[in-house]
């Protein structure tokens, strides 16, 4: 089996919330308003990240799926040419904070029981802490989370191990006892280098052949892991 697992980081997009109802959402909002209505050129910054404005989907290599916010701005500063990139980033992390969000079970009673269990529990997402934030208040969870992490946190982005080995070192576990759990590469390779057990779940864009290469388990959700925990333990 493994270490005593005594914490849990989550990725948010595809892990906490499914993915597909949030993203695709924000995107075809905050391109028609980046846009000014314009649907030709709201249609070619969508082809610049990888969104079909008419089908409303991402491409699997699309860089708003494990990128963050400066990434997908700088993806954009050749197709609104007239908007300087903090203005873009304003923008996307403005319709961010407005995004619907589908929980992918339950999260009240599902980290509650987690917490019921001695779990320390953070959050690590390539998102901005303020969105971040926004989306867990909303769920009504953001008081269950031990540590709440952005990619402008001060702890870098994934796939860099910056944000995981801050939590460890914010709950004073080893890595190995601390389970990353997340729907991207990003979030296992992650997890992965700080020399975390990793987790992956199918509520993301990923597929099970991408994750397990990188995962010591893959669920269809993280409504799984309590199970998982008492086998493993």
């Amino acid at each position: 089996g493994y270490m005593q697992i005594e914490a849990l980081l989550f990725d948010k997009d595809g892990t906490l919330f499914e993915f597909a109802a949030t993203w695709e959402a924000w995107a075809h909002a905050f391109l028609i308003r980046a846009a000014d209505g314009d649907r030709t050129h709201a249609m070619q910054a969508g082809t610049a990240i990888g969104f079909d404005l008419k089908s409303r989907r991402f491409s699997p290599g699309s860089v708003a799926i494990a990128g963050t916010p400066m990434e997908i701005a700088e993806a954009l500063k050749d197709v609104f040419p007239a908007m300087s990139q903090g203005t873009i980033l304003n923008l996307i992390n403005e319709e961010a904070t407005r995004a619907p969000q589908c929980e992918a079970v339950p999260l009240r009673s599902f980290l509650s029981q987690l917490r019921a269990r001695g779990l320390k529990l953070g959050v690590a997402t390539n998102d901005a802490e303020g969105p971040a934030r926004a989306h867990l208040e909303g769920a009504g969870v953001q008081d269950l989370f031990d540590m709440v992490m952005g990619c402008d946190s001060g702890h870098g982005a994934k796939p860099a191990p910056g944000q995981q080995l801050a939590f460890a070192n914010k709950t004073g576990l080893a890595p190995q006892q601390i389970a990353m759990v997340g729907d991207s590469l990003h979030d296992l390779i992650a997890g992965r280098a700080a020399g975390m057990i990793t987790l992956g779940v199918l509520t993301g864009m990923a597929s099970e052949e991408d994750l397990r290469p990188h995962a010591n388990e893959v669920f269809p959700d993280i409504g799984h892991i309590p199970d998982w925990l008492d086998r493993a333990q």
